[in-house]
């Protein structure tokens, strides 16, 4: 019982813990992939801020540019009841530097999501146990012709996360700090991009994140890849990003990245923008 004065102090000191819906940012952003989560990896959280069975429509748009290559994404993503997510997204891979070398045709990579999640357990501000949400997304690649110049094995595979996430109120300096973890099973090569093995491995990924302001968010994220190209090596990725969620209804985020090597190019680094909007 002792805790509900301190509840009640924090939603008048704090406007962002109040109102309807769930506390700001609690959606987190759109990852690359289209799920709720940070900017590379997903969450155990659901897309937006609706709760008591009601829906949330996100849309969102990111890109990052390392100079040899570029990824564009478009997504779209609805929750129900702080429940059950589901969500659709298009990659696109720009190969300039591929295209330059002679060692790809002048034509864009572009793979399809589309994926769902669904909450199995606890809560990601509540109690003490973490939000625990089972995803599955199904990608296919819109390009099968041109995957035979990767040695893909498959145009199509299917991946499968558990998601463990968690806000503390009181966190790293006393101020709101996100964390989250998770365990993939997936078959692609570079998010399914460059094809799909008949093997399948298992990755790691993860976020930490702190709330310097109500409405700023700045954080880490990594996300283990697995490596079965013949032609080059598929590095982990990671970003540091910052974020400003000036209202439920949009949602900005900067990011610096490192993608590793890709198709055959090392030291794939730069900035990652994303704009999410919401009714």
């Amino acid at each position: 019982m002792r805790a509900w004065p301190l509840l009640a102090g924090l939603l008048v000191a704090d406007p962002s813990l109040a109102g309807d819906g769930r506390l700001l940012g609690s959606g987190g952003l759109s990852s690359v992939d289209g799920a709720a989560g940070g900017g590379i990896v997903p969450w155990a959280v659901i897309a937006g801020h609706g709760e008591r069975r009601r829906w949330d429509v996100v849309a969102s748009t990111a890109r990052i540019d390392t100079g040899d290559f570029d990824l564009r994404t478009q997504a779209v993503a609805i929750g129900w009841d702080n429940r059950l997510e589901l969500s659709f997204a298009r990659l696109s891979l720009g190969l300039d530097a591929l295209v330059s070398a002679g060692l790809f045709p002048n034509r864009r990579l572009d793979t399809d999501v589309l994926a769902a999640k669904l909450r199995l357990g606890g809560d990601f501000i509540y109690g003490v146990a973490p939000q625990v949400a089972l995803g599955v997304q199904w990608r296919r690649s819109r390009d099968p012709d041109l995957l035979r110049f990767a040695s893909a094995q498959d145009d199509q595979g299917v991946d499968i996360y558990l998601n463990a996430s968690k806000l503390w109120i009181d966190g790293i300096a006393s101020l709101r700090t996100v964390a989250s973890f998770g365990v993939r099973s997936t078959s692609a090569n570079q998010l399914g991009l460059i094809g799909f093995s008949n093997h399948r491995s298992l990755t790691l990924e993860g976020s930490l994140a702190v709330f310097v302001h109500p409405n700023w968010l700045v954080g880490a994220e990594y996300r283990s890849k697995p490596d079965r190209l013949a032609f080059a090596s598929e590095d982990d990725w990671g970003d540091v990003f910052v974020a400003w969620l000036p209202s439920r209804q949009w949602h900005l985020a900067l990011a610096y990245a490192d993608l590793g090597s890709i198709g055959g190019f090392d030291r794939q680094r730069g900035f990652y923008f994303s704009v999410q909007a919401s009714p």
